[in-house]
Order: structure tokens, then sequence, then C-alpha cells
């Protein structure tokens, strides 16, 4: 099943976040608990993980992009 990786909103009213760091690329399999990317607000830094094993089909985001909170950044697929 594919599935959307979204900007998460961190902190109340968080409106969106700055892709730091890729952790994964296309074609990893990554484990639940594991770190996708690396999301700046407000000058911290904050390690994104996986809910659940996926491997990821793309990635939708680059890095240093600023994002909405709740748009896609990755798509990935249930394994």
């Amino acid at each position: 099943m594919k599935k959307k990786i979204t900007m998460p909103e961190l902190k109340p009213n968080m409106e969106k976040g700055v892709l730091c760091e890729w952790k994964v690329k296309e074609g990893d399999t990554v484990k639940r608990g594991e770190p996708l990317f690396e999301v700046e607000t407000d000058k911290v830094v904050t390690s994104v993980e996986a809910s659940e094993d996926i491997k990821i089909i793309s990635l939708l985001a680059e890095e240093g992009d600023e994002i909405p909170a709740g748009d896609a950044v990755c798509e990935a697929e249930v394994i």
C-alpha cells in the first residue's frame, strides 16, 4: 500500500518547517523508528522517524526546502 509521508506539525500552530537533511534515498527500506529526515523549526532541529516499515518510492522535497506542515515530502510503500 502506497502512502505519503508529510511534514509533521511538531508544535502547536506550526505552519512550516525546513527539511534540513534526508537520512534516506529512493529505494531504501526503512524500519519503524529509523530516521527519515531532519526538520528545522525556530532554530531547533528534530529528527523525524518512520512510523512503520516502509520502502521509499520517491522524494518530493529537497534539502533546504521550506515545507508547510501537512504537505507531502515523500512517497513510500508500506512493507
